[in-house]
């Protein structure tokens, strides 16, 4: 029996969620895989942390809360972009879900209607587009190559507007590339979206506190503050504090769209954990020290995987300014043959072949919209990374 959308039939399952569960499932059976397929910190949550979620349950805080979340976390969160981007927020203004993902996910239910489009520079992360299409939207693809920095310049975001345009999707650091958008950058594109009053942008800012060299992180608002009122600002936990698995995003936009974003979120999933919402109280209002010494590990884990692709010929890799991945572009390998045989047609392949012969988890560059790459995760210990450096130039050198 049939039982799948038209929607649902239109996308995919989230293709590195879908590498990590096959790298393991290779692990259990006893397969020597090392997982760099997942953006996801090894650390533990910092202490403080994980003793405010303890003491938020003996205090009894293990109930439903409000869709838009606890007041505590919204002013913590309304402190953190005062003090850390010079932004200044409204408790009405800000919305906390499961995750940053959700929080994407309910901006569109709340705003697309039929064939309206989400204009996504590529590379994107995963799941932007398929969120985009289940919500009714059209992705309009912008690609933007490694010549241009991984960045849309703003005269392919004006030839990308139409009157169907609804949003403008950016991430900065960038999954997976790694780039960093300038404040002038960000102005310039600032201009165009000015003549185009109708076109909302999201800025997603979860990679912020992972800057591997000299270009400092701005926010899109911080650097447009005229769109403001039509920006959503997405971030959350996961990433600067290691907390993956609590499930905690926030956003900051005008109150209308926080209303919207409440009320889809009251339908669907009620409120995000209330002691995850604790936990991330005491995240975002304690030492920040645990934040910059995981960023010194990250600057020292992405030099070190960088050194080590440089080693490998055919490889071509531009060093990432942000966020915790490797992109490096894999063309002189699209073509080879595999010691079986096996022509590799494509980065998907390649990606697969990795896997199976050199027990290292990759995503291919196609998942994220611009192919031949593949990803790397550096979010790993260095000798794990240093491992599997050794394996893939060797699962590389087979390739005749």
């Amino acid at each position: 029996m049939d039982v799948q959308s038209s929607r649902v039939k239109a996308v995919k399952s989230s293709p590195s969620m879908a590498v990590s569960v096959l790298a393991k499932q290779m692990l259990a059976k006893g397969e020597p895989v090392i997982n760099l397929a997942l953006g996801e910190p090894d650390y533990n949550v910092p202490a403080h942390v994980i003793e405010a979620a303890y003491q938020a349950m003996l205090a009894g805080n293990n109930h439903y809360t409000g869709p838009n979340g606890l007041e505590v976390l919204r002013q913590a969160i309304v402190d953190k972009f005062a003090r850390e981007n010079d932004l200044v927020y409204g408790l009405d203004e800000i919305c906390v879900g499961n995750g940053a993902k959700q929080l994407l996910f309910n901006a569109f239910l709340a705003t697309l209607e039929e064939g309206d489009e989400v204009i996504t520079p590529a590379p994107y992360w995963v799941s932007y587009t398929d969120m985009a299409m289940l919500n009714g939207g059209v992705p309009v693809v912008i690609p933007c190559g490694a010549e241009q920095g991984f960045k849309v310049t703003a005269q392919q975001l004006e030839a990308a507007i139409t009157p169907r345009t609804r949003w403008v999707m950016l991430n900065s650091p960038n999954n997976p590339s790694g780039a960093i958008f300038t404040r002038e950058e960000f102005a310039a594109l600032g201009k165009v979206l000015e003549r185009h009053p109708k076109v909302l942008i999201i800025s997603d800012e979860i990679y912020e506190h992972i800057v591997l060299g000299d270009q400092p992180f701005v926010s899109f608002v911080t650097a447009c503050p005229q769109l403001r009122e039509r920006t959503l600002l997405i971030n959350g936990v996961s990433k600067a504090y290691a907390m993956t698995g609590y499930r905690l995003g926030y956003a900051a936009g005008s109150k209308d769209l926080i209303v919207a974003m409440n009320k889809t979120q009251s339908q669907t999933t009620t409120c995000p954990s209330s002691i995850s919402q604790l936990a991330a109280v005491a995240a975002l209002n304690g030492p920040q020290t645990f934040v910059r010494d995981a960023n010194r590990e990250y600057q020292a884990r992405g030099a070190l995987v960088v050194d080590g692709l440089a080693q490998i010929p055919g490889l071509k890799l531009q060093m990432p300014q942000g966020a915790f991945y490797a992109f490096p572009e894999v063309s002189a390998f699209i073509g080879k043959r595999t010691p079986d045989g096996h022509v590799i047609s494509n980065d998907t392949e390649l990606s697969a072949y990795l896997l199976r012969v050199g027990k290292v988890a990759t995503v291919p560059g196609s998942a994220f919209g611009v192919e031949p790459y593949v990803r790397l995760s550096f979010a790993t210990s260095r000798q794990e990374l240093e491992q599997a450096l050794g394996q893939l130039r060797d699962a590389f050198a087979a390739l005749v």
